[in-house]
C-alpha cells in the first residue's frame, strides 16, 4: 500500500475550522502557537470564530488553511502516519513541502500570509474573478477564451478534473469566455467567491514579489517527493522548487493530471487534509476506486482514521 497525503485549497475555510482539533490535539495545539507566531493577526482567533469577517480574505485564508494542515499533519505523524507522496491544490502545495520537510511551520505560514497578500496586492483595483466551468472539455474552453480575449485577460486556471476547469481573469473577459463555454455545451458556469484571479497572468506582480522573497528564504531537502501544480507530476533535479513556486501562482494548477501521476506511482490510498472534501471527489471523478480518499477536518474523522490506521 502506497499512501499520499492532499492538501486542500482555498475555499474550504470557514469560522470555526480547527477549535475541535485544537481542544483534542496536543500537537495540534502545539503547531496553531508557533503559526501565531509567524503572523500579525490573531490566527486562533480567526479560525474560531472569525469576529471581524476576514476569513474569507486570501491574506487571510492562506496563513490559516496552511496553520491548519501542519496542524493535522503533525497528529498523523505523531501516530506514525507518514504518506508516500504528498501534493496539494494551489495554495496547498506549500503545506505539502511543509509536510516533505522543505519547509518548517512557522515558515510555511509566514510564506503563505505574504502570498496572500502578494496576490491580494496584484487584484487591487481590478475587476477580476474565476468562474467554475461544468461539462465542457479543456481544447472547448481554451477555444471559448481565446475567442473572449478581446476583452481582456482570461485562461483555464485549474484543470480539477474530468468535466471541471475554472477560468480566470479579467471580469468582462470571463463572462465573455462564460457565456461561450455555455454556448459550446457547458453544463453549468459558475463564479467563485474568491478576491482575485488566481493563477493567471494577472498574478504576475505575485510571482515577482514571491521570487524577491524565496531568496531570503531557507529551502530544505525534500524528504518525500511532492508533485506540483504546474507540473502535475514530480519535479526533476534540475528543477527549483522555489522557480516552481514562482511559476505556480501564475499559472494553471495540473490537478487531474497530478492524481493520475499518483495512481500511476502506486498510491491507492489518500488522506484528505482539509477543512472540506472537495479534493475527495475529485480523486473518484478522476481515477473512480483506484485510489481510496479519507478526509478529515474534524477531531471525530481524525480519531477514526487513527483508529482504522492502528488496525491496518
Amino acid at each position: 500500500m502506497k499512501l499520499a497525503f492532499l492538501y486542500a485549497g482555498q475555499g474550504s475555510q470557514h469560522a470555526g475550522m480547527g477549535r475541535d482539533l485544537y481542544e483534542d490535539f496536543p500537537a495540534f495545539r502545539a503547531v496553531l502557537e508557533q503559526a501565531a507566531a509567524a503572523v500579525d493577526f490573531d490566527i486562533q482567533e480567526v479560525m474560531f470564530t472569525d469576529a471581524a469577517g476576514v476569513l474569507n480574505e486570501t491574506q487571510y485564508t492562506q496563513p490559516c488553511m496552511t496553520a491548519f494542515a501542519c496542524g493535522v499533519t503533525a497528529v498523523l505523524r505523531q501516530a506514525g502516519i507518514v504518506p508516500d507522496y504528498a501534493a496539494g491544490l494551489s495554495l496547498g502545495e506549500y503545506s505539502a513541502l511543509a509536510c516533505a520537510g522543505v519547509f518548517d511551520v512557522q515558515t510555511a505560514v509566514s510564506l503563505t500570509a505574504f502570498r496572500g497578500k502578494a496576490m491580494a496586492a496584484a487584484a487591487a483595483g481590478r475587476p477580476c474573478g474565476m468562474t467554475a466551468v461544468l461539462g465542457l472539455d479543456a481544447p472547448t474552453l481554451q477555444a471559448c477564451c481565446d475567442a473572449a480575449a478581446d476583452a481582456g485577460v482570461v485562461q483555464i486556471c485549474n484543470y480539477n478534473c474530468p468535466g471541471q476547469l475554472v477560468i480566470g481573469g479579467d471580469t468582462a473577459a470571463v463572462d465573455k469566455a462564460a457565456a461561450a463555454a455555455l454556448t459550446a455545451g457547458a453544463k453549468r458556469c459558475l463564479p467563485l467567491k474568491v478576491s482575485g484571479a488566481f493563477h493567471t497572468a494577472l498574478m504576475h506582480p505575485a510571482g515577482d514579489a514571491l521570487r524577491e522573497k524565496f531568496a531570503s528564504v531557507s529551502f530544505s531537502q525534500m524528504q518525500m517527493p511532492v508533485l506540483f501544480n504546474c507540473l502535475g507530476h514530480e519535479k526533476s533535479e534540475n528543477d527549483s522548487i522555489a522557480a516552481l513556486l514562482e511559476k505556480q501562482v501564475q499559472s494553471g494548477v495540473q490537478w487531474e493530471s497530478t492524481l493520475h501521476r499518483l495512481a500511476e506511482l502506486g498510491v491507492d490510498t489518500a488522506i484528505e487534509i482539509g477543512p472540506g472534501k472537495v479534493l475527495t471527489g475529485f480523486v473518484k471523478k478522476t481515477v473512480g476506486s483506484a485510489i481510496s480518499c479519507y478526509p478529515v477536518e474534524t477531531s471525530a474523522q481524525l480519531q477514526q482514521l487513527l483508529r482504522i490506521r492502528k488496525g491496518a
